[in-house]
């Protein structure tokens, strides 16, 4: 894990309870770089045993509950952690949290196009507004960009290329739902790019691999150890040059 967390106050990942999530607040907290606080969001924290357990092991790691697709949740998390950060303000915000609505040209209806939208795309913008204070807050204390300042990571996907969704990819992930909502979630992350960059908040996309986990599926090549210790990598090695990108997790550009 990049050294550049050590630097990195505070850090806060959406969808912490179960697969990439979880996986990166663990080795966040477990790491020899771990960054001061390190805050993990779940929908239902009673009900994230795994993620519990973590936090009764580590006492910089703090459980807020979120569920990103409710407005009232998001400002009430926003708020509780203000508390906790008080003024070092947010360093990092992950928007980690997302779901798969698989559906094909046969199968897709407007409710599920909708529901992947709400939670892929509308959510972390969402969330990176309500907490954009707190950013600020973080990112008025340094210069330069990356995670030792303020920085915003979208977790995306490949499969939101629109250049990339041709022949065999095309044919294998015939996803509209999720594919059409990590599109749109690249264009709400050059849109916030733009905007942030005048705070010197860094912003950015970032796609994890195909990775086994509830969602990627048991043929997926990587394991989330790996691909996290990749992301990390990337993450902790962002700088000005990053800002508005989208990277593939072994650090090299994707085609929008």
């Amino acid at each position: 894990m990049s050294s550049a967390f050590k630097n990195c106050k505070t850090l806060m990942v959406t969808g912490a309870s179960r697969g990439l999530g979880l996986q990166m607040v663990e080795s966040l907290a477990t790491g020899t770089c771990s960054p001061g606080k390190i805050i993990a969001t779940a929908r239902d924290p009673g009900g994230a045993a795994a993620l519990r357990r973590l936090a009764e092991k580590f006492p910089n790691l703090h459980i807020v509950a979120l569920d990103v697709v409710s407005q009232e949740s998001i400002e009430k998390a926003a708020q509780e952690v203000d508390q906790l950060v008080r003024e070092d303000g947010l360093s990092c915000l992950i928007n980690n949290a997302g779901i798969n609505v698989v559906a094909n040209f046969e199968t897709v209806t407007a409710e599920k196009m909708l529901e992947n939208f709400h939670t892929n795309a509308v959510a972390p913008l969402m969330i990176t507004k309500a907490f954009l204070p707190l950013l600020k807050r973080a990112a008025a204390r340094g210069t330069g960009m990356g995670v030792h300042r303020a920085a915003v990571i979208n977790m995306t996907s490949l499969l939101g290329s629109v250049e990339l969704n041709w022949g065999e990819r095309a044919n294998s992930f015939k996803w509209y739902p999720y594919r059409t909502s990590k599109s749109a979630l690249n264009m709400v992350t050059r849109c916030m790019a733009v905007d942030m960059e005048a705070d010197g908040i860094l912003c950015m996309a970032l796609h994890p691999g195909w990775v086994r986990t509830d969602m990627g599926g048991p043929q997926a090549p990587l394991s989330a150890e790996e691909s996290i210790s990749s992301v990390l990598s990337v993450i902790g090695g962002l700088s000005e040059k990053d800002h508005g990108s989208f990277l593939h997790y072994t650090g090299e550009p994707l085609p929008w």
